[in-house]
């Protein structure tokens, strides 16, 4: 269990990420379980809209678009050849908003050469990028103790 930091007024997390397939939406809801372990409230795009159907997708990107309008920080799943379009647009959002946003890279193949993990306009709308739950639990804390 991850050192739970208590906080009387939780701050809300929106959860980005790819939602395609079963293992990336396993991976989003381990993300999200390690943020709510900590007690901080989510905002889950897949869990927390109706189904998409063509009468709701306005509806889905409202919802998502006021969700990261009213959101304390973005936690985005970054993995994958390229950063998934939809998150990408959910982080330049956030980064208009001047949202912090923390984003999470486990995927070891390379995109760019040298120090670069992920493309210049993503990592410049991150705060920091992290490289596992465990880095993510340090970083949450970490931005729960400069809030205070």
């Amino acid at each position: 269990m991850h050192e739970i930091i208590k906080d009387m007024n939780p701050k809300t997390v929106y959860v980005a990420g790819p939602l395609f397939d079963e293992g990336e939406r396993w991976w989003i809801e381990q993300i999200e379980q390690t943020i709510t372990e900590l007690r901080f409230k989510t905002f889950l795009p897949h869990r927390d809209n109706p189904v998409k159907t063509p009468e709701t997708v306005q509806t889905i990107f409202e919802n998502n678009r006021d969700a990261i309008r009213t959101s304390d920080l973005i936690v985005a799943n970054l993995n994958g050849i390229t950063t998934d379009d939809g998150t990408a647009w959910e982080l330049g959002y956030a980064a208009a908003l001047q949202k912090p946003a923390i984003g999470i890279f486990t995927d070891w193949r390379k995109r760019f050469e040298g120090e670069e993990v992920v493309n210049l306009m993503i990592s410049r709308s991150l705060n920091t990028i992290v490289k596992s739950l465990d880095e993510l639990v340090s970083a949450l804390n970490d931005y729960r103790l400069e809030q205070k």
